[in-house]
């Protein structure tokens, strides 16, 4: 059984731009924030990360700033961008610790769980 990628479209209707190839990120680790109905945690929201965030998912168990060699993964720093889950986004919007968002590179599915206006509150990339 194949896992067929869904359209790369982002929130703004427009061709998804990269996210983050350095270090690598996404659900296909492709550095693009695209999905699929196999991502259950819709990795689709493409975030800058910052200190305090990252100290939220780490409080909440889920560690991105230290690394995990095994995984070939570098850990996250500040500055860094990253595909997050739609539904931790959301989460962090309401305890008021939501980092910045590319919406360029934020695919169309955040949509089914993070409103464009709230995307838009957070945007790195529009006026």
């Amino acid at each position: 059984m194949s896992i067929k990628m869904e359209p790369s479209v982002n929130v703004l209707g427009g061709r998804l731009a990269p996210c983050s190839r350095d270090p690598i990120t996404g659900f296909f680790r492709n550095g693009m924030c695209d999905t699929c109905p196999e991502d259950q945690g819709s990795h689709t929201v493409c975030a800058q990360m910052t200190d305090e965030f990252l100290a939220y998912s780490k409080y909440l168990g889920n560690d991105l700033s230290t690394p995990r060699p095994e995984f070939a993964f570098p850990g996250l720093r500040a500055g860094d961008q990253w595909c997050l889950c739609a539904s931790r986004f959301m989460q962090a919007h309401h305890e008021g610790v939501a980092p910045r968002v590319v919406l360029r590179a934020t695919h169309q599915r955040a949509m089914d769980v993070v409103p464009i206006d709230i995307l838009k509150i957070y945007a790195t990339d529009i006026d």
